[in-house]
């Protein structure tokens, strides 16, 4: 029926988020339409206001204000300004910063080679990986990625791409369980890996 079309975009738009299936999206939406407190109105703002003020940081990808763009990570000083890790989502970076176990840069790959879902090494921020390594004088390039299949595919690619170039390349110690995303890792856990990292051979 045409008056439930405005209902089957909003179950269309939100089962398009990440964990979300269709059946727990048609479940959100009907709690955002049978509330009574303006809960939809308040989230479509909160929406409009993110998408107007939020903004992938130019250089490393992390989430920053629009208004900050490089980001604070990229801008203040670290101790280990030369390390770059090299992560796949914004959301690793900030796992990885509640931490404390890394005092480096960060770029996020925005993505990891998934044939299933048609990504590609062209479609992650792989040149601007390259070009960082000499405008920022990397001396080595720590690959904090997963452990599942296709992480490791991209950490066999990036280490061929890096193999030509004068930087030290590690990979993220084997402290987080196999299968399992940085995202989801406890802090102890993230930093035992950090410092335990190895030198991909």
């Amino acid at each position: 029926m045409n008056h439930l079309v405005p209902l089957d975009n909003l179950v269309a738009a939100l089962s398009r988020l990440p964990g979300i299936g269709r059946r727990t999206a048609e479940r959100m939406a009907m709690a955002l339409v049978q509330d009574s407190k303006g809960l939809m109105r308040i989230l479509a703002n909160a929406l409009l206001e993110a998408d107007d003020g939020i903004a992938n940081c130019e250089r490393c990808g992390n989430v920053t204000l629009s208004a900050i763009n490089p980001c604070e990570l990229c801008t203040r000083h670290r101790k280990d300004a030369h390390v770059l890790c090299v992560v796949e989502s914004p959301a690793d970076i900030m796992k990885i910063e509640e931490s404390g176990g890394f005092q480096g840069r960060y770029h996020a790959l925005m993505g990891r080679i998934s044939p299933m879902s048609g990504t590609g090494a062209a479609d992650l921020r792989v040149d601007k990986l390259l070009a960082r390594l000499v405008d920022e004088q990397i001396t080595e390039v720590f690959i904090a990625l997963g452990t599942d299949v296709e992480s490791d595919a991209t950490a066999s690619y990036l280490k061929e791409v890096l193999s030509t170039r004068n930087v030290k390349v590690s990979r993220i110690a084997y402290g987080l369980p196999s299968g399992s995303a940085i995202e989801y890792s406890d802090g102890a856990t993230l930093v035992k890996a950090i410092k335990g990292r190895q030198e991909v051979e």
